[in-house]
């Protein structure tokens, strides 16, 4: 199955039709969510075929550019109003990849995204899971998209 190229299309759609900035996809990495120094996470938990998280993980300056854009106002902190739009973005990427799934017969049921804002942030998921992280990059620097996931 072609998660990682599910995950890139997903995630363009929803930065080419919601938000307006224009994002690259880098080589699929195994570099820790520590390398994208994330002051904002949101992660959404999956369940039924494919069980685990996907999570969007942001250095600050990115995630204000962001939120910024999908709100059509400047935003210049970290607060209720990232940590939504952040979240959001978790819950439309995941929702391509059900869609993606649901056509390989594949179904799978999203829970409601949770955002953390902070300094040092990582993540861990179910024991032995597969591991994606696909860096991404934009005109204010790079984020990460990670899927840590047992299909069943």
């Amino acid at each position: 199955m072609e998660l990682d190229k599910y995950l890139i299309e997903a995630t363009q759609e929803v930065f080419a039709s919601m938000i307006f900035i224009d994002i690259s996809p880098e080589a699929e990495s195994d570099e820790p969510v520590s390398a994208f120094a994330p002051n904002i996470s949101s992660l959404i938990g999956l369940a039924g075929d494919m069980k685990g998280i996907l999570g969007i993980h942001c250095p600050a300056d990115v995630a204000m550019a962001i939120t910024s854009s999908m709100l059509g106002m400047e935003v210049e902190e970290l607060g209720e109003d990232a940590k939504d739009a952040i979240g959001e973005i978790a819950n439309m990427v995941a929702g391509g990849l059900k869609v993606a799934l649901a056509a390989n017969d594949k179904k799978i049921e999203l829970a409601i995204p949770t955002t953390v804002i902070g300094q040092s942030l990582r993540t861990s998921g179910l024991a032995g899971a597969s591991r994606l992280m696909l860096p991404f990059r934009c005109d204010k620097g790079r984020f990460g998209l990670e899927l840590r996931y047992v299909m069943t």
